[in-house]
């Protein structure tokens, strides 16, 4: 290996290991990856899987493919001997901005376990050149800035394959990049990512603003273009089509190349619908197999054994539901196919609830999905049922059997192997490495939960992550935090959903305890992380108190030692893997009854955080898994909070009037202290919202939670006994495993 580093540094720049700097290392090992993943074995069947996601959040490649491949400790000692360190290389990796949220975290760590398993699937998805955006926050507020990624030299690959895809008035050529996706010690598959070759970066001006309207140069800049006017959503629709149009006819092509009839293409194929985003691959799957010739009922009846659906959401605006007349004006051709698939459910069904266009002319992308696939999952307990006894339940009525769950997982060798090296070389010497293939192998762990020196040795790393979680966030962005502090981390996307204005409430609460005198036994360091999308009022709202309260508190000598609060600038990642493994409390506290499942729960699981939070999506196998004494569960269950949406029962205001001490923190929004720092009309703009709608029900948990979080603090202070909460939740965390969730999408849906 460091012959052929070598060698490639000289081809490369004409310089050798110790003289080249850490760019010329990073490319240089992006050469030698490559070629290695070329000569390894490809996963390969007679059946294949392909994962059509708007989203592919893949994070940096270098490390993840060296672990995978084997390498990554000899590279690490090669370079070493040189003088370099290859975390240092690692950080002029730029990160591929291709996802933004946990669906497109998911979707990168299922195709890694698809890999790891030795299944033949691939990803398919569009080659966006901003990703959503970069986050920058000025004057207390986010900006949002581009932020391209793709290089002359980078992880994809030019296949040179291309399609026209025809819109309304006019057609594109694709152009096909792959991304090598490598399994742990396994084979590997492809990710697919389409683009244009028309698209131009230059038309970015001002932060993120372009001209929606003009397709050709517009069509793969970002991912989720702001969708609040119609340019946006008819942008959103072309992007959807043109990703699904080409997924349709590359699948059709590969199958014709190994000579397989396209009447049993589902003996062949498996094609995951990702969310809603990809359904429309249903009608142009249909439009294309007919142009083959094949009659259009069989058309119907293959797709419809073909197409797999993962629902993601209990929230109904996030369902998508597209106007016909939008999808006329950019792909009319399938539109008589959509209408001719919603006749065929209205003949049969009078319930308009399952209908796919409704009463609006509006087509529900989901119900599409549902009717015209043999496969319906949820991604966590809760959520599913949530969907069979509410969401969907006239739909669980007809297709019971086409309804099941798959929990959510994650990939562990990228969130500790990768991430947490000294956390990995405990579990190794405490348990062997057998853990690395077989996640449930943790579970041994629970042997030394009463041995004095595993616990003492777990809190030295434990400590040694806050450390360098401290040193790395005072470097890139200048932010200086207390490693002997409690870490009470929330890093997630910004929705009111997820209530990460509870957490600033009990922020508010705590401010207002030091000041009047309690101050904590140990300082306490709450750190936020999360973008908001750039339409979200409100969401862009709580990060401006969030800022606001960091300055408020960081000037205040009284309070400054025991409590600080930080906001981390553009979120992503490269950060999520440097704030999970020095976590002490996970912040997990979505209403109950809103959050699909959730996988950062998982992350901070696996690195010994203790988890604060509702019984909502995953959180409530964690529950199940850890037992009372390792986890800290507050709030209303999803039964009830179902029960006040459908009674109309909970008001906000109520709260505030007749609650001293919520009133007390809410009004503290627009304290003169507050508005001295921030924009008033955004505060104002809050507090309002908090009273008068509220319409995730922050008042109605809050007391409960700002009670838990403080039972967690004292707790902390017996550090035995903390450690021993840390220990329960490493070794439960095997069954949210990705490479679990994949075995089981394989044996109930795909089997490949």
């Amino acid at each position: 290996m460091e012959a052929r580093l070598t060698e490639i540094l000289q081809e490369k720049f004409q310089t050798g290991l110790e003289q080249a700097t850490n760019e010329q290392v990073y490319y240089a090992l992006l050469t030698l990856t490559k070629e290695r993943i070329k000569e390894g074995p490809k996963n390969e069947g007679k059946r294949k899987l392909y994962y059509i996601s708007a989203e592919f959040l893949i994070g940096k490649l270098l490390s993840n493919n060296l672990i995978n491949l084997g390498i990554y400790d000899e590279t690490a000692e090669v370079l070493k001997k040189h003088g370099k360190k290859l975390a240092e290389i690692e950080e002029v990796e730029p990160e591929p901005s291709l996802g933004n949220g946990g669906l497109g975290r998911l979707a990168a760590c299922f195709l890694d376990s698809i890999a790891t398993l030795g299944l033949p699937g691939d990803g398919i998805g569009l080659n966006y050149h901003m990703g959503l955006f970069k986050q920058v926050f000025t004057d207390h507020k986010q900006d949002e800035q581009k932020n391209p990624w793709i290089e002359k030299d980078s992880w994809l690959n030019d296949t040179g394959i291309s399609f026209e895809v025809p819109f309304k008035d006019f057609s594109l050529r694709s152009h096909l990049y792959d991304i090598d996706v490598t399994g742990y010690e396994g084979g590997s598959n492809k990710l697919h990512l389409f683009d244009v070759e028309t698209v131009n970066d230059a038309i970015v001006g001002n932060g993120i603003n372009f001209d929606k309207n003009d397709i050709r140069e517009n069509l793969t800049l970002f991912l989720y273009p702001d969708d609040s006017d119609k340019a946006g959503n008819l942008l959103r629709i072309y992007q959807q089509y043109f990703m699904v149009s080409n997924a349709a006819q590359y699948i059709i092509r590969e199958c014709e190349e190994k000579g397989y009839d396209l009447r049993k293409l589902h003996e062949h194929v498996a094609i995951q619908i990702n969310d809603t985003h990809p359904s429309m691959v249903i009608p142009e799957l249909i439009r294309l197999l007919v142009q083959k010739q094949i009659d259009f009922n069989e058309a119907i009846e293959i797709v419809q054994k073909t197409c797999a659906y993962t629902n993601h959401t209990i929230l109904a605006e996030a369902l998508e539901k597209w106007p016909v007349d939008y999808l006329e004006q950019v792909a009319p051709q399938i539109v008589p196919i959509i209408r001719d698939l919603d006749a065929r459910i209205k003949g049969r069904y009078k319930d308009p609830r399952v209908h796919i266009i409704d009463d609006q002319n509006r087509v529900h992308m989901a119900h599409m999905d549902i009717h015209y696939g043999y496969s319906v999952n949820g991604v966590a307990y809760l959520h599913t049922e949530i969907l069979k006894n509410e969401e969907l339940k006239p739909f669980y009525d007809i297709y019971p059997q086409k309804f099941n769950n798959k929990t959510n997982g994650i990939t562990f060798r990228r969130w500790l192997l990768h991430c947490n090296h000294e956390l990995t070389a405990w579990l190794d010497e405490k348990i062997g490495p057998d853990y690395r293939k077989d996640a449930t192998k943790l579970e041994k762990l629970l042997d030394h939960i009463n041995d004095e020196e595993t616990l003492k040795s777990l809190l030295v790393v434990k400590q040694k992550k806050k450390e360098d979680l401290a040193a790395y966030l005072k470097e890139t962005q200048g932010l200086e935090i207390n490693p002997n502090s409690i870490f009470d981390i929330q890093v997630k996307r910004l929705h009111e959903y997820k209530r990460q204005q509870m957490n600033a409430l009990y922020v508010i609460y705590k401010y207002l305890e030091i000041k009047s005198g309690k101050k904590p036994e140990t300082p306490i360091t709450v750190i936020f992380g999360a973008k908001a999308a750039p339409a979200y009022i409100i969401a862009k709202d709580i990060i401006h108190l969030i800022l606001c309260l960091q300055e408020l508190i960081d000037n205040d000598p009284e309070v400054a030692p025991y409590l600080k609060v930080v906001m981390v600038e553009n979120y992503n990642v490269t950060l999520a893997e440097k704030l999970i493994p020095s976590c002490d409390i996970s912040e997990q506290i979505s209403l109950a009854s809103k959050e699909a499942s959730g996988t950062g729960n998982m992350k901070f699981m696996l690195n010994g955080a203790v988890t604060m939070g509702t019984e909502d999506g995953a959180n409530v196998e964690i529950h199940q898994f850890v037992g009372d004494e390792n986890i800290y569960i507050f709030g209303e269950s999803s039964e009830q909070v179902i029960e006040h949406y459908r009674k109309m029962d909970y008001n906000a205001v109520d709260y505030y009037i007749n609650d001293e001490e919520i009133r007390r923190l809410v009004d503290f929004i627009i304290s003169p202290e507050l508005l001295r720092i921030g924009d008033k009309y955004l505060l104002l703009e809050l507090h309002a919202e908090l009273i008068r709608k509220d319409w995730f029900m922050t008042l109605l948990d809050v007391k409960d939670y700002i009670q838990k979080k403080e039972q967690a603090y004292a707790d902390y202070e017996d550090r035995m006994a903390w450690a021993k909460k840390m220990v329960v939740n490493i070794a439960k965390a095997g069954y949210f495993s990705s490479d679990r969730t994949i075995a089981e999408y394989n044996r109930d849906i795909w089997h490949l």
